[in-house]
């Protein structure tokens, strides 16, 4: 099965807000978006099981015309609680890279 990491072209994490994060997914050709642009294996269970967010605040919206996927999900805590590891959000997609899609 093949991972993000080989279907995307990039993979980008960011911070939304103090609240939230937001994943980008750019996939490296059509085909690739379009089998892989609805696949639940990139739905909330999966932000829930690596983040510890709520699957229900898991947002995903596609961007057909840029072949990309954004997902944005609630951080567990705030930005800038007592122990915060990535202030900026830009380093939670490693996580990702690994994951396999069927």
């Amino acid at each position: 099965m093949p991972k993000i990491a080989e279907v995307c072209r990039h993979v980008r994490s960011k911070n939304a807000g103090p609240f939230w994060i937001t994943v980008d997914f750019f996939f490296a050709d059509d085909d690739s978006f379009a089998r892989y642009r609805d696949a639940p294996e990139l739905g909330p269970d999966l932000f829930a099981r690596l983040f510890g967010t709520d699957p229900g605040s898991v947002k995903r919206v596609p961007v057909d015309a840029l072949r990309m996927i954004k997902i944005s999900y609630a951080r567990p805590h705030p930005q800038g609680w007592r122990h915060e590891r990535d202030m900026h959000g830009g380093q939670q997609f490693a996580r990702l890279l690994s994951v396999e899609l069927a």
